[in-house]
């Protein structure tokens, strides 16, 4: 394929307008035989990580591995893959370290990423059509079996780090991805990729509450607190509610300790700003006793929502919170 560089140009000033503080181009080939080749060696690493059990009860994760391998797949005549990255980095835990408070995982104090990211990256397709009558794509947050963060590094974005989260220089570690599969003829990023800064650096490693992070920045959800008070429809474990703390909902421990995030700059104002029904910060004893009004005005608009109500309850009667 022709690339077209001043394309590639626009598109990425386009992506900047359009409120998204990073952008990179990944090739739409198969993810496995990308290069350079420790990208293809990600999806291997992956296939292992479900052979291993360490999606826990996720069995969403195994579903369309095919699909993850081939992003062309979900778009006809797909040629590249548009990497977008956006901060929500806040400095607001002091209420939800004080005593009895409930704490919640950084991203999900604002408002719903997914909402968002996809009207910010709508826009952006609809500003690319202007230019490029021609244009075919799809935008995803979370919603395709797309690998994001290899695709973020294929595109230059950053290095998947020990805890295994995307780290984009100048960004840190909390970053929300969006990704648009489309058939622009843009020239991809990956002649540029970013080293690995982790170096010898294991903060995240020791930081971990319930040794979740394995030394081959591998994860075992088994064992994650951000799992368990997420994902998990079930009971926790007595030995992840003996470490879980004050914990209801994710935890940053990993992510906090990051030398590449501690001194990052605050993070998107409209991403970071309380919903409209925000009762944030909440104690344990609140959540212990939410009603299902309760739970359905707080997390109205926002990521919080991922949890049930009952899950909630669980959550907060599992932890060790006063």
């Amino acid at each position: 394929m022709q690339f077209d560089d001043t394309l590639t140009t626009q598109v990425k000033a386009l992506a900047t307008q359009c409120g998204f503080a990073r952008v990179g181009i990944a090739p739409v080939v198969p993810v496995a035989s990308a290069e350079p080749i420790e990208h293809g060696e990600h999806m291997e690493k992956f296939r292992q990580w479900l052979a291993n059990g360490f999606h826990a009860g996720m069995a969403f994760m195994a579903d369309n591995v095919d699909k993850r391998l081939h992003p062309d797949k979900l778009v006809e005549g797909a040629s590249c893959v548009i990497c977008l990255a956006i901060s929500y980095m806040r400095n607001d835990d002091e209420p939800y370290e004080s005593p009895g408070a409930a704490y919640i995982a950084r991203y999900a104090r604002g408002r719903d990423y997914h909402k968002l990211l996809k009207k910010r990256a709508v826009k952006l397709c609809d500003r690319i059509r202007e230019i490029f009558p021609g244009f075919v794509g799809r935008c995803f947050v979370d919603t395709a079996p797309l690998p994001e963060r290899t695709l973020a590094v294929q595109s230059g974005l950053g290095w998947i780090g020990r805890n295994g989260m995307l780290i984009v220089p100048g960004l840190g570690n909390h970053v929300h991805l969006a990704e648009i599969v489309c058939n622009l003829p843009l020239q991809p990023d990956t002649a540029k990729p970013r080293p690995d800064g982790c170096g010898d650096c294991t903060a995240c490693i020791a930081a971990c509450p319930t040794g979740a992070i394995l030394p081959d920045k591998t994860i075992d959800c088994n064992r994650c607190i951000s799992y368990h008070t997420i994902e998990n429809r079930g009971e926790i474990p007595r030995e992840v509610q003996d470490k879980i703390g004050n914990r209801v909902f994710g935890c940053d421990a990993c992510q906090s300790i990051c030398p590449h995030t501690r001194n990052a700059p605050p993070g998107d104002e409209q991403l970071t700003a309380a919903p409209e029904n925000s009762a944030l910060p909440l104690t344990i004893e609140q959540i212990r006793n939410w009603t299902y009004d309760d739970w359905d005005l707080t997390t109205r608009g926002s990521a919080l929502r991922r949890a049930t109500h009952e899950m909630f309850i669980r959550n907060g009667r599992s932890t060790t919170g006063k």
